[in-house]
């Protein structure tokens, strides 16, 4: 299953949403790649096992589950985390870019490649709808959590 989506960062026209700079979500982005911790429910610890010139290998530790990443990045504008196969997973992707069709107004782009197959019933529909909608309430909590870091001066 290829998913993807967009969420709006920057509303211009509306004065009661704080703004946020490209700067800004790119540090919360870097956050996120260094301790997943605030952004996964569950997750018990992230550890960086590796770092290499162009990626880094994580290991992130939900209990009764542990799986391993790859994460790589183009600087100011996409991470991607890549879920390494496994017994505990089938392994996926979700990138994640930056976008800014105007300066100022950003969005961030959720993309997510599973292994889950297309739905062959109405019951496998239901699945997959229900997974997409966890997906998109995950990213928003993802946001939710770099507002944060935003507004406690953390991403400076």
């Amino acid at each position: 299953m290829n998913f993807e989506h967009l969420i709006q960062i920057n509303d211009l026209s509306n004065p009661l949403v704080e703004t946020l700079s490209r700067d800004q979500l790119w540090a919360g982005l870097c956050h996120r790649i260094e301790d997943a911790t605030p952004f996964l429910p569950g997750l018990e610890r992230c550890t960086i096992v590796e770092r290499h010139a162009d990626h880094l290998l994580r290991r992130l530790d939900f209990g009764a589950a542990v799986i391993h990443d790859r994460v790589t990045q183009a600087e100011q504008q996409w991470v991607c985390f890549e879920v390494l196969p496994s017994e505990h997973h089938a392994g996926g992707s979700l990138t994640i870019t930056i976008e800014e069709p105007e300066p100022e107004v950003l969005f961030l782009r959720f993309a997510y490649t599973t292994t889950f197959a297309a739905a062959a019933n109405p019951e496998e529909q239901a699945y997959i709808e229900y997974i997409k909608s966890a997906y998109q309430q995950s990213d928003l909590d993802c946001v939710r959590v770099i507002r944060t870091l935003a507004a406690e001066g953390t991403l400076q």
